[in-house]
């Protein structure tokens, strides 16, 4: 599978972007821990696909501070339970935040380290937002990007922390 590349320049650190031609599949902030683990071992960079259009259209409005309107075209690798996990990041509403384990619960897991490690794991930052997600006593949790990221996302989006 041939994954295509491209990049963007966040105000917080440069992002690189994957599809496969069609979807997005990866956006991460460049050095973030396991963005590279979810790319096909060959890629090819092609800033001029039309689902990196729309994905830098998005980032635009998200990083202006506004909340955009559309979602570009996902498409996730992973495992069943990863996959249900991200899911469940995708329903948190822009500018709210909930708890590793209220996702643990409500996908009757008993592990919220298990849903950390999902989130952990995400390939699709921002967009699939796993910035929203803090910990039990309220407190920042981990971010794969780094802490000064999740809270200036959070920041951003006027999230109560």
């Amino acid at each position: 599978m041939l994954d295509y590349t491209a990049h963007y320049p966040s105000p917080l650190g440069d992002i690189t972007l994957a599809s496969d031609g069609t979807a997005l599949t990866g956006l991460w902030f460049d050095g973030q821990r396991h963005y590279a683990s979810t790319l096909a071992p060959i890629h090819e960079c092609r800033p001029d696909l039309p689902i990196f259009d729309a994905t830098r259209r998005w980032l635009d409005i998200y990083f202006s501070g506004r909340q955009p309107d559309f979602i570009p075209s996902i498409n996730l690798r992973g495992t069943h339970f990863r996959l249900s996990v991200w899911q469940m990041l995708r329903n948190i509403p822009y500018g709210r935040t909930t708890t590793y384990g209220d996702i643990a619960s409500r996908l009757h897991c008993k592990s919220a380290q298990a849903v950390g490690t999902a989130i952990g794991h995400n390939p699709i930052s921002i967009i699939i937002p796993c910035h929203r997600v803090l910990s039990a006593d309220g407190t920042i949790g981990g971010y794969a990007a780094g802490l000064l990221r999740k809270q200036a996302l959070l920041q951003l989006e006027q999230s109560v922390l």
